[in-house]
């Protein structure tokens, strides 16, 4: 059987070893070092590029705006 456990931080991963060494349950820690960049395709991260360009050049509508645009 696999149980998979996705601690959000360090603190509660050391939390749940302790956990599992207190109750004598044999536990493999593997870290998957998966990075999404990795696994989108070009035209999106040169999408993802372009957001980022217009957002450091100040091309931003605020989400009032945007609502407002569409009669919300």
């Amino acid at each position: 059987m696999t149980i998979t456990i996705n601690p959000k931080n360090k603190k509660e991963l050391a939390k749940i070893k302790a956990i599992l060494k207190a109750v004598e349950i044999d536990f493999v820690e593997e870290i998957h070092d998966d990075d999404w960049w990795d696994k989108i395709s070009d035209a999106e991260k040169e999408l993802i590029r372009s957001g980022i360009k217009d957002f450091e050049e100040g091309n931003v509508v605020s989400h009032e705006d945007f609502l407002k645009s569409y009669g919300r």
